[in-house]
């Protein structure tokens, strides 16, 4: 795997033998709120995951109580100081970021321990599966100072509904985690003590799935999503099993069913 260390400290990255990354963010005494660094890192660190064929999963998480609070508040009074252009282009910065995190080819795991606060849904709403505390509690605060959750929106409204989006976006209410249980925005909600479990138990079901299987149906649900079922798409979903049919994995899938052996993508051949 490639070095993931990063300079500041702010993000932690460490690759298991498995193949898991595990990106922490690591700035508890300001309730891991994120900066220009943290977003500049987070950004560097998924191009190189996208880069790198040993990965298998990434596992996004927090140190201390908050998952995180979102946009660093002084970062921010530091941008509104400056000129429409700028805050355009350090915006621009954020929404690669977030753009990264969504298409990493790789299944991702958001494991929330705490609070979520403004653009920490983002980086929640990302990623594929999202396991979180009981404890845990999340809000777009962003129109309570006067802003408006705008990079953030297309995945969040993605991930929590549009008529929930409009309720919470508008109301800056603060929902539990059992809430957004119901609302689709979580998979799953556990006791504090067995998050990671939880977490560890979906690694092991993702790494018993096909690698290039599991990025090709990222690309299949992104491709397919909202668009009506025509002549196009019909052709499109036809022409990608077909293709997969073919594929050194697709061929070793099925030679491994039929013949009742492990496929060779399993290198734990214990379960």
């Amino acid at each position: 795997m490639q070095n993931y260390l990063t300079q500041s400290g702010r993000v932690l990255a460490q690759s298991s033998d498995a193949g898991a990354v595990y990106i922490t963010l690591n700035r508890p005494e300001i309730h891991n709120a994120f900066d220009a660094q943290v977003i500049s890192e987070l950004l560097n660190i998924f191009n190189k995951i996208s880069a790198d064929d040993q990965v298998k999963a990434c596992v996004l998480q927090a140190k201390g109580k908050t998952f995180s609070a979102g946009a660093d508040f002084n970062w921010m009074q530091t941008m509104a100081a400056l000129s429409e252009e700028e805050n355009r282009q350090d915006a621009n910065v954020l929404a690669n970021m977030m753009r990264a995190l969504d298409t990493l080819p790789v299944p991702t795991i958001a494991k929330v321990q705490g609070a979520a606060y403004g653009g920490a849904l983002g980086l929640i709403s990302c990623c594929d599966i999202a396991i979180a505390s009981d404890r845990a509690k999340f809000c777009t605060s962003e129109v309570k100072i006067g802003l408006i959750p705008a990079v953030i929106s297309p995945y969040v409204v993605r991930a929590l509904g549009y008529r929930a989006a409009r309720r919470y976006m508008v109301s800056a209410e603060t929902f539990s985690a059992d809430q957004g249980l119901a609302l689709g925005f979580l998979h799953h909600v556990c006791d504090a003590s067995e998050l990671d479990d939880a977490v560890e138990e979906t690694l092991n079901k993702l790494a018993k799935n096909g690698p290039q299987a599991m990025a090709a149906c990222k690309t299949l649900i992104e491709n397919i999503s909202n668009r009506p079922i025509n002549q196009e798409v019909m052709g499109y979903t036809s022409e990608q099993i077909a293709k997969i049919r073919v594929s050194p994995e697709g061929q070793e899938g099925l030679a491994a069913f039929l013949q009742k052996r492990t496929p060779n993508w399993i290198t734990n051949q214990d379960d």
